[in-house]
């Protein structure tokens, strides 16, 4: 691959950057200054960029690719390619690659993980702990149990798929809703969002993001959830309504909340910060040093089978 040009976004992944500094011609977008002095950059190289890669929160939009006249292939470095104008990939004949499946495992564990840290309150009694409060105070305050809750689930694809798999050694039943009801015995489909937080003690967002799909968790969802329900998202973070989030756990409308992603990465709502029943973590999903090596490995194998002119590994478009 040491002729294709490649425009990667932002430092996402160190193994991934050394290996296409070694295997292609590596161009590094973020070492070019912003504004005018970027759009110099792109205009000195444009032609030699064949390959773009990104991630979830860095994308090929239509400016960027209007700019790439050369540009043959958009390679994520995420499952997630919301940030990728799709359309106009399609009108250039550009081919577009994501990282399925080597992900699954550990954002679903990801989702039980945040669930149990909610319910049973784990940051907080550390803190305790770590504070001197148990000397000091005595016992932790009482908590809520995960084993049997009702858990519903918003897309019941690969990560949704692996979550409910999760949650059924903790003898939760499992409620689904996306739109299309599927040949699922073990689960109870639901035909409206509204309907499924109504029916669930945990609510898991783990569909992808499209316009259909944007703030799906709403004040009416979490209305339906409730007082004693708990979100939890994994997914993107304008999946949920982040204002009416923040006001529906200040008045106690809703339980708690656990949050991998948030609307404005890196922003997290400084309201959230202070509240004692919301756990946060800065979009760690695929976070593992396992799962990042197989991210990256699938990026540079889908840039090899575009080179080699093979059939693409995990093809989007």
């Amino acid at each position: 691959m040491e002729s294709l040009g490649v425009l990667l976004l932002h430092p996402m992944n160190a193994y991934l950057e050394q290996e296409l500094d070694r295997r292609c011609r590596l161009h590094r977008f973020w070492e070019a200054p912003p504004g005018a002095p970027r759009d110099e950059f792109l205009r000195a190289h444009a032609g030699s960029i064949r390959a773009v890669v990104g991630n979830a929160s860095y994308g090929a939009d239509a400016a960027l690719i209007d700019a790439l006249p050369a540009l043959e292939i958009v390679a994520s470095f995420s499952v997630g390619i919301d940030r990728v104008d799709l359309a106009k990939c399609r009108e250039r004949g550009i081919r577009v690659t994501n990282t399925p499946d080597v992900l699954t495992d550990d954002v679903a564990d990801l989702a039980v993980g945040l669930a149990i840290a909610v319910l049973r309150r784990i940051p907080q009694a550390d803190r305790y702990v770590r504070a001197g409060q148990w000397k000091a105070k005595g016992d932790y305050a009482l908590t809520t149990r995960f084993s049997g809750k009702r858990v519903g689930i918003i897309g019941l694809g690969r990560i949704g798929l692996a979550i409910a798999r999760r949650v059924e050694a903790f003898d939760c039943p499992v409620n689904y809703y996306q739109r299309t009801k599927q040949a699922y015995p073990n689960y109870s489909y639901y035909p409206s969002v509204v309907e499924l937080a109504a029916s669930s003690d945990v609510l898991v967002v783990a569909c992808p993001l499209n316009a259909q799909t944007r703030h799906i968790v709403s004040r009416e969802v979490m209305d339906a959830l409730g007082p004693k329900g708990v979100l939890i998202n994994i997914g993107r973070g304008p999946h949920v309504d982040e204002p009416e989030l923040v006001a529906a756990l200040a008045e106690g409308r809703l339980g708690g909340a656990g949050l991998d992603v948030f609307e404005e990465e890196p922003h997290v709502p400084e309201a959230l910060l202070g509240m004692d029943n919301v756990v946060v973590v800065p979009h760690v999903g695929s976070g593992t040093y396992e799962t990042r090596k197989a991210m990256a490995d699938l990026v540079l194998g889908n840039l090899e089978a575009h080179v080699l002119d093979k059939p693409l590994l995990t093809p989007v478009v």
